[in-house]
């Protein structure tokens, strides 16, 4: 699996970015999966469905499938802030994972950045910034030798990331080399590494 983030603050138009690449990553043939970082009080389920129902009776986890899609929700049993790598983890088998958010993470990842959002930039001080994609190159507060990318060029990013594929081979820092059973070392087998993080 290839794990790229794309980071930047609200109105930069990271959502924009990454739902443009997923679109093109699927025409050149990947299976591509998003994890993104969210309020903390986002639901995606509803009051009066049957999951709501079984989540609120006190479920740990619902999960809830048709012919054609699956969601699982959890519900922490402690409040707990997981980390892009746990939820990482969570992903079934794909090529590239697009996170969002989690701009502190320690990912490869591309800023996002606008003039005209009046925010400050993130590379000049995050060694894990492999990028820019901006619409405003020349207004870039500080000179870097990093690659600046045409924020309105999808195309050219999807051909970026793709070109420099190997660049983004993941291995996940939960993974103990040591220990073949493949579990996150901080997650018990069938409970997922949030899960642990929720334990907290």
């Amino acid at each position: 699996m290839k794990v790229v983030g794309f980071c930047g603050y609200s109105g930069s138009g990271k959502t924009t970015l990454v739902e443009q690449l997923i679109a093109r990553f699927k025409l050149a043939g990947q299976r591509v999966s998003v994890v993104k970082h969210a309020h903390h009080d986002f639901d995606i389920d509803h009051p009066g469905k049957d999951s709501h129902r079984h989540r609120t009776a006190g479920a740990f986890e619902v999960v809830v499938a048709s012919r054609v899609r699956l969601a699982k929700i959890r519900e922490y049993e402690a409040e707990g802030e997981p980390t892009a790598h746990q939820l990482l983890a969570e992903l079934y088998e794909c090529d590239w994972a697009l996170v969002e958010g989690f701009k502190a993470a320690d990912l490869l990842k591309i800023e996002v950045w606008r003039a005209s959002t009046g925010k400050p930039v993130q590379y000049p001080e995050d060694p894990f910034v492999v990028a820019i994609a901006t619409d405003s190159p020349r207004a870039l507060p500080q000179p870097t030798l990093l690659p600046v990318l045409d924020l309105n060029d999808p195309d050219a990013i999807a051909q970026f990331l793709l070109e420099q594929a190997p660049r983004f081979d993941y291995r996940s820092p939960l993974i103990d080399p040591d220990d073949d059973d493949g579990y996150p070392a901080d997650a018990e087998p069938g409970r997922g590494p949030a899960a642990a993080a929720g334990r907290d």
